[in-house]
């Protein structure tokens, strides 16, 4: 019985001397890891958290290097420059000029009946305007119909014409799908969680918001004539092969003004988005179009999507589709993409969050908005989708303008728009 007691006793013995030990142990960690954290209390790491991706973990980047891509950098920048003549050909055929993706067509193309002919201006008039602005496509369409529909400089329905910054538009609404299907946490996320190089640079405590809506704070030079501004740079400049290049570029900048406080246009920024939109969801630009627009808008046609030397697609820049599919999109786009944005994404993209110096005018997450009501998209040398909500219609503009932005040429495009909208 004594025996049976003290083997009991050395038992209970040992299995305390254990408890303690592992205890000691544990207590010890933990203290090792509040030294190594600064003294920062313990936090569970968040394993649903979305995973930013590398470039070269982007599923169909093929990266350019070396001297074709200092090529293709230098034509890029040539675009800006090319005369009348070389402009015509060249819009409508920059993918045999340029690395491209394509967005696929629709499984069922979004159809667009011919509808009651304008009233109160007629085709004559028309193509007078159009000749003298040198729109090479019109169309306008209400309730989903076609009202309008003329064609110049041998374009045909099936042409593709490069649209310039209206990819900035799309861009941005991939970012709203991105942040509807969870690749985006939120909008007021940091920029360098997405884009890591650009920690220390002028980016830091810039949000995904304050880019969308351009206001960084970041400076920059957008002037289309200057062969020195940051626009032109940006396509010019020589990047160390395996850099992201707008990356590369932007960080280089420096800050002018506290973020939110200052709007400049800058397609680097939206370069930037397209590059956040492509590490968050690990997916080109095109194949995420693929997923999220083409349907939804109805493509009867493959969307051309230009890439970068990374191999990921521009996210400013340089999408080609044709006339009555830029009418698709402006219709998917009025109709506010129920299922491809949040709740209100279009509302707040469309808003005039920022304030461009000229009254009735504003600018949104990449949208511009205008008197009246109506919001849309632009690119240079006259490229245009305008939404008119209280008329339910889209205006779509293709051109070939002399220069690549001016204000007189603006402003004889907005009074056209109006004459196509007063015959509705």
């Amino acid at each position: 019985m004594l025996h049976f007691m003290l083997r009991s006793m050395r038992a209970l013995l040992r299995a305390t001397l254990e408890k303690n030990m592992r205890l000691k142990l544990a207590l010890s960690a933990a203290a090792l890891s509040l030294t190594i954290a600064g003294c920062a209390p313990l936090s569970k790491v968040d394993e649903t958290a979305p995973k930013a991706y590398t470039n070269a973990e982007i599923v169909g980047a093929v990266p350019i290097t070396g001297a074709k891509a200092q090529d293709v950098r230098m034509s890029s920048a040539k675009v800006l420059f090319w005369n009348e003549a070389e402009r015509s050909a060249n819009f409508r055929a920059m993918d045999k000029l340029f690395p491209i993706t394509t967005v696929r067509p629709a499984a069922k193309p979004r159809a667009l009946p011919i509808g009651a002919p304008l009233t109160g201006i007629d085709e004559a008039t028309i193509r007078a305007e159009m000749a003298a602005q040198k729109s090479v496509g019109v169309l306008v369409l209400q309730n989903g119909q076609i009202r309008a529909e003329y064609y110049a400089d041998g374009m045909t329905p099936t042409d593709r014409w490069t649209s310039f910054s209206m990819a900035k538009s799309l861009t941005s609404t991939l970012a709203g799908a991105a942040v509807k299907d969870g690749y985006i946490t939120s909008v007021q996320d940091p920029v360098t969680k997405y884009v890591p190089e650009l920690k220390g640079s002028g980016y830091d405590g810039v949000t995904v918001e304050h880019v969308l809506a351009m206001t960084s704070g970041v400076k920059w030079n957008e002037d289309y004539t200057d062969p020195k501004s940051d626009v032109v740079a940006m396509f010019s400049l020589p990047v160390p092969d395996g850099a992201d290049p707008d990356a590369y570029f932007l960080s280089k900048l420096p800050r002018e003004a506290a973020p939110g406080t200052k709007w400049v246009y800058k397609t680097g920024e939206t370069n930037l988005i397209g590059l956040i939109v492509q590490r968050a969801t690990g997916k080109l630009l095109s194949d995420y179009a693929s997923e999220k627009l083409a349907d939804a808008a109805g493509l009867e046609q493959s969307i051309l999507w230009q890439t970068n030397m990374a191999g990921i697609n521009v996210g400013g820049c340089c999408l080609a589709m044709s006339l009555r599919d830029y009418g698709r999109v402006g219709q998917l786009l009025l109709e506010g993409a129920p299922d491809v944005v949040p709740a209100g994404w279009m509302a707040r993209a469309t808003s005039p969050i920022s304030n461009v110096g000229a009254p009735g005018f504003g600018y949104g997450y990449q949208f511009w908005t205008y008197p009246q009501g109506r919001w849309g998209l632009r690119g240079i040398f006259g490229q245009s989708v305008t939404i008119v909500p209280d008329k339910n219609a889209v205006v779509v503009f293709l051109s070939n303008w002399d220069k690549a932005s001016d204000r007189e040429s603006n402003m004889k495009q907005r009074a056209f728009a109006d004459k196509l909208v007063a015959g509705l």
